[in-house]
């Protein structure tokens, strides 16, 4: 498949939803639907590509996230004919503005947009192995910012299991040192203390401190319980880079205001996943069968080093 420019690390978020266990398959078609509308207009391979992967995932989610996709689409004048068929409803004739929208069926009327619950969802609360957590945690942060505010918006409502808040006296300290190290512009304490806290590894910390952009900085914090107003401290004393950009500071703030709970602890789950699929990489063989390539050439070894039993002899003594 021709990799577009709009929809860019999705290969993996595709491949995740393949395996057996984990259904992300609701979460990735409301992000390719939400990264879709928001552009006016679209290449010839941007809507091929779009039309592969909304019909290859629309007749596998749940009504609820087909109800809320179909109606994005329904008032957007550049879905495709194809993705209009295959939801029902009608293309623009006669230089109409927008496609009409076919009845809703009225099982799906009370509440069309209405995630649904989260008990009720069989794979709800499922926790991602290493490898799915190491390919989630690369996508976000090699994803551009529109990219990675659609994936955080869709991941509170993802079937994944998130990471464990930390507990409330433990936060509160930490937040307390973060915002010293912050006001004194410390960035290695600040980066310690946030490693610490949150129980990443040196590496994960590096990549959440070093981005240019911060939205995985504002994950972090918000999985670490930070206040608003502490959170705009950091980004005003932290990094000069941020703070002196007014443009910069404003957008970081919306998104920690909108920013969800649930997604920032799904995302932290994914860099502590990847981290183990890190260290599992690392110390894997470089064949599938190299110990038993090591026991079949130790085993002659072993019988020709093995001793010849003593003889006893009256005339002769002791002999091999």
């Amino acid at each position: 498949m021709t990799r577009s420019s709009l929809f860019p690390g999705f290969d993996g978020l595709l491949t995740l939803s393949r395996r057996e266990g984990v259904d992300i398959k609701p979460t990735l078609l409301r992000v390719l639907t939400d990264l879709y509308v928001q552009a006016s207009t679209h290449s010839a391979d941007e809507e091929r590509q779009f039309v592969e992967l909304v019909s290859r995932l629309v007749d596998d989610v749940d009504d609820a996230t087909r109800a809320a996709v179909r109606a994005r689409l329904a008032i957007y004048p550049g879905t495709p004919i194809e993705i209009l068929t295959k939801l029902g409803l009608r293309p623009a004739q006669n230089e109409a503005m927008l496609p009409l929208a076919g009845p809703i069926p009225s099982a799906l009327r009370a509440s069309p947009l209405k995630a649904p619950a989260r008990e009720d969802t069989p794979s709800a609360g499922l926790t991602m192995q290493p490898r799915d957590a190491a390919e989630l945690s690369e996508m976000f942060l090699r994803a551009g910012v529109k990219e990675r505010i659609a994936i955080l918006e869709n991941l509170a409502t993802a079937p994944l299991r998130p990471a464990a808040p930390t507990p409330p006296h433990r936060a509160l300290n930490a937040i307390e040192a973060l915002e010293m190290a912050a006001f004194n512009a410390d960035v290695e304490t600040f980066t310690l203390e946030l490693g610490e806290s949150l129980l990443l590894p040196a590496r994960i910390t590096q990549e959440v401190m070093n981005d240019a952009s911060g939205e995985p900085l504002a994950c972090a914090a918000k999985a670490l319980g930070m206040p608003g107003a502490a959170f705009e401290r950091v980004l005003l004393f932290l990094k000069p880079e941020i703070g002196q950009s007014v443009e910069a500071v404003f957008r970081l703030s919306r998104l920690y205001e909108r920013l969800s709970e649930q997604a920032a602890l799904i995302m932290l789950a994914a860099w502590r996943g990847s981290a183990i699929a890190a260290i599992r990489a690392k110390h894997r063989p470089a064949l599938y069968d190299d110990e038993r390539q090591n026991v079949r050439a130790s085993s002659p070894r072993t019988a020709q080093s093995s001793p010849r039993p003593i003889v006893r002899t009256v005339s002769e003594g002791f002999k091999r």
